[in-house]
């Protein structure tokens, strides 16, 4: 595994394994930050948008957060046996159609290849680049090894596409005019795909 580091305030500090950094947006404490070009955010594999809890969510929040006991931290692994499970997720097999369908869903967000799907060719103007059709490969692994199968499914990599593609797709004015978002013209590519298989 690769050596990591994190820069803060100008110091270079060492990130041992399995140790990795996670970017964080609040969309209203955002004074004296500024969004990650595209090519720093193509560098994280997914893109999770976390909304508002539920009613009852945030009723149980609240509950176990405002009295006096305090959780007991029980550590399902430790630092080596989680670097064996991402060597694990390797290791398991995709099948080429799977990579083909895999580098076919993010060539479609490109406009301009002869692949581009056609609300891609309307809507976007910088599709997904190739880590997307590495990180599609890998969440349908990482996928299916959690479910317990031995070789990942299309479905698995339409499950993880919405994440993996929605951070490195930029919308041309004509999506901004239609009241487009970036997921929903990847969530259309994605239906589109199902035809493919």
């Amino acid at each position: 595994m690769q050596e990591r580091e994190v820069t803060a305030a100008g110091q270079t500090y060492p990130l041992e394994a399995p140790f990795f950094v996670m970017a964080t947006q609040n969309p209203i404490e955002q004074e004296g930050t500024y969004p990650l070009p595209e090519a720093q955010l193509d560098r994280f594999m997914l893109e999770l948008v976390i909304g508002y809890p539920s009613k009852d969510e945030e009723e149980e929040i609240a509950m176990r957060t405002t009295g006096e006991d305090q959780p007991q931290i029980r550590p399902v692994v430790n630092s080596s046996e989680l670097i064996e499970l991402q060597h694990l997720v390797r290791r398991v097999p995709a099948p080429p159609s799977l990579v083909s369908y895999a580098v076919r869903l993010a060539r479609a967000t490109r406009p301009g290849e002869e692949e581009t799907s056609p609300v891609a060719s309307k809507y976007v103007s910088w599709g997904a680049g190739p880590r997307a059709s590495q990180f599609l490969v890998l969440g349908a692994k990482a996928r299916a090894a959690v479910r317990g199968d031995a070789i990942p499914s299309f479905d698995d990599v339409r499950a993880v596409a919405p994440a993996v593609l929605a951070h490195r797709v930029v919308l041309n004015f004509e999506a901004e005019a239609d009241g487009r978002t970036t997921r929903d013209v990847v969530a259309e590519i994605i239906e589109e795909s199902g035809e493919w298989t």
